[in-house]
């Protein structure tokens, strides 16, 4: 009977279990249909840094149509590159958040930070089949998932500015899909 009881623990442990699911940039609409809030997920590939100073820039861009660079499917990390390395910052600030629906609509399918975000982002995120990410704030792990980075937008903007990362398996978890959140 005790290894009956212990075989039925198991499998409730078993059950609850989720397995961290491995995504690779470009990210596609069915990448993305796949995932459920709660899932956890590590990105690998190009990914690009943006916050306050860069992302409202970055939008500008976006409605002249004169990115330099191809946003389809990309991820982009609310983060500065500093001497200490990334880390998210909080997502809800208006400079970045406001910038949600027009990134999405130009795009990107997975914006990385922390922090809640309002409801007319999870709106956008819905209507263009993107999704937020949080990520932990530990600066000296996701610096060691970089390989690559340079600088490819607003250069003046110091530590701030516009970011092309090549990375090896940022972790995170997926805080809103599909109008669901944490």
């Amino acid at each position: 009977m005790r290894n009956h009881e212990k075989f039925k623990n198991l499998i409730k442990i078993k059950n609850i279990i989720k397995y961290m699911k491995r995504l690779t940039t470009p990210i596609s609409d069915e990448d993305i249909a796949g995932l459920e809030v709660g899932d956890q997920i590590s990105i690998s590939g190009t990914i690009y840094t943006g916050r306050d100073a860069a992302l409202p820039q970055l939008g500008e861009l976006i409605e002249k149509d004169d990115v330099p660079f191809d946003l389809n499917g990309s991820v982009i990390m609310h983060t500065a590159f500093s001497d200490a390395g990334i880390a998210p910052t909080t997502s809800s600030k208006v400079e970045i958040e406001s910038t949600i629906p027009i990134l999405s609509r130009a795009g990107v399918k997975i914006h990385v930070g922390k922090g809640m975000l309002g409801d007319e982002s999870v709106e956008a995120l819905a209507k263009y089949r993107s999704i937020f990410v949080i990520t932990p704030p530990v600066a000296a792990l996701l610096t060691s998932k970089v390989l690559e980075k340079k600088c490819v937008l607003f250069e003046n903007e110091g530590m701030e500015a516009m970011f092309e990362l090549k990375v090896k398996d940022i972790p995170g978890i997926v805080a809103i899909q599909d109008k669901k959140r944490i």
